[in-house]
């Protein structure tokens, strides 16, 4: 059909110049043109107002790129507002880390206050009976939790993926460490775990799971496809880990060995490990587990415990009983902070592995629960992240740092309430122990980093030099 009218302009008189009228030529209608078929000729466009030009629809494979944008009058590069800070843009198509994960941070904040706060009322009666001193232990504990903010914040302004970078030479310094412990190492409750000069001392076992991590999601990204090979993929897994696992189990520390394990594997299978090999490396690591835990006398006498603590309720049995009836005399809301009967020697180290007993009896079933719930949110924000993650080595690392916090904090609430024998594994933000807040706090900081730098978080500049919001962004390569 004729388009009659579609587009209308009114042409102003055309300037004469030396008696001539600088008016086009209309030259002869083509065969088959719309003047020779009678339709109205198309306006002419030179001298026009402007107007859109595209009016025919067509089928692109891709947009072009955004043109640089224009440098601001006085120089240098144009500054954007994200979250409340400025960033520095050199040029458009540059990716911005966006805002840190605030939820997760909120539940990092909160278990640490509750953990700082349960550990001054555990441990201010052992404190005063050892060292004279009832605020003992939580100084140290303040202290160490302050490096261990530092350490976060440090984690959280830097790019995750720096770490892929240096993930051997770390994986070395932490083998390193772990041979110094057994050589120079400090020996206290029969076990050799410590390395340090006076009263500073650092426990390698525990930076060691996030050292592990890293390397072995720096390795697990690079290797591909070939991780379902035996030659290629489970050999050198078991040989990595196996490792960094019997330096710890030589401390002797069967527990940190076990969630060690228990990580590594939950990373083999994300990164796409066969059924038959996730099969054999389940069964293998069940032999070898039970093996060391019947062979030394201690933890034969945990498993007695466990399966029957009421035949030696003086002797095997009697932390297991202690906390069980801790928790009980706690009932919905508590003794009320500071009034828990079992903190008087009752429950062995009632400031470490019997924390979580002691905030049952103190503050109640409503505490525990609470406690419970901020880790299962903890854990349902980091598997988010690792969804989320835009590379195989951010994913896997957020995938390790998560079930490392959720493994831990299961296998001390399953201990203390019977669900499965004691391990001797701290309840992580909760437990005291400076090394292990510290590492812990750390590796909450490389999660959030991955939520900065490595999710849709953040967003590539337009020509505007604006950033996408967040989860609406188009995800694509920087040119």
């Amino acid at each position: 059909m004729p388009r009659r009218g579609l587009l209308r302009r009114i042409r102003s008189p055309l300037p004469q110049r030396h008696g001539r009228c600088r008016c086009r030529r209309r030259a002869r209608p083509l065969p088959g043109s719309r003047r020779q078929q009678g339709c109205s000729p198309r306006p002419a466009r030179r001298r026009g107002p402007p107007f859109a030009g595209g009016h025919q629809l067509r089928c692109l494979s891709r947009l072009r790129s955004p043109r640089p944008g224009v440098p601001r009058p006085g120089g240098g590069a144009p500054r954007l507002q994200q979250g409340g800070g400025a960033i520095a843009a050199s040029r458009t198509g540059q990716w911005v880390p966006g805002r840190p994960d605030f939820q997760l941070l909120a539940l990092t904040a909160a278990l640490l206050v509750v953990g700082l706060v349960t550990v001054y009322s555990a441990s201010f009666v052992i404190a005063l009976a050892r060292f004279g001193q009832p605020n003992y232990y939580i100084t140290r504990q303040v202290i160490w939790a302050a490096l261990g903010c530092l350490l976060m914040v440090a984690a959280i302004r830097t790019d995750y993926r720096r770490y892929e970078t240096f993930a051997v030479p770390i994986m070395i310094a932490t083998i390193g460490a772990l041979l110094a412990v057994l050589i120079i190492g400090i020996e206290g409750g029969g076990a050799r775990r410590w390395i340090g000069v006076g009263e500073f001392t650092v426990q390698p076992s525990e930076f060691a799971k996030l050292a592990v991590i890293i390397y072995l999601a720096a390795w697990l990204a690079g290797k591909g496809d070939s991780i379902r090979s035996f030659e290629h993929g489970l050999v050198p897994f078991v040989l990595i880990i196996s490792s960094v696992a019997v330096l710890i189990m030589l401390e002797p520390n069967l527990g940190t060995s076990l969630v060690l394990l228990l990580i590594t594997v939950t990373m083999f299978w994300v990164a796409g490990a066969s059924f038959l090999q996730m099969v054999a490396l389940g069964s293998t690591g069940v032999v070898v587990m039970l093996v060391l835990a019947l062979r030394e006398g201690y933890r034969a006498d945990r498993m007695s415990a466990f399966l029957n603590p009421e035949a030696d309720p003086l002797g095997n049995g009697f932390q297991t009983l202690q906390a069980l009836m801790a928790m009980g005399n706690g009932g919905i809301s508590g003794l009320g902070l500071g009034a828990s009967r079992a903190k008087f020697f009752y429950i062995p180290e009632s400031h470490t592995d019997g924390v979580f007993a002691i905030l049952g009896e103190e503050l109640g079933i409503i505490a525990t629960m609470t406690v419970l719930l901020f880790f299962m949110a903890f854990m349902v924000r980091g598997y988010q992240i690792a969804r989320r993650s835009r590379d195989q080595f951010g994913m896997l690392v957020a995938t390790g740092i998560t079930t490392w916090f959720t493994l831990q904090a299961l296998m001390n609430i399953g201990g203390i309430t019977r669900v499965i024998p004691l391990t001797g594994v701290p309840l992580p933000f909760l437990s005291y122990g400076g090394n292990a807040l510290a590492a812990e706090l750390l590796a909450a900081g490389v999660l959030v980093s991955i939520s900065r730098f490595g999710t849709d978080r953040g967003g590539y500049l337009d020509r505007d030099h604006k950033v996408a919001p967040d989860r609406k962004i188009v995800r694509r390569e920087q040119r």
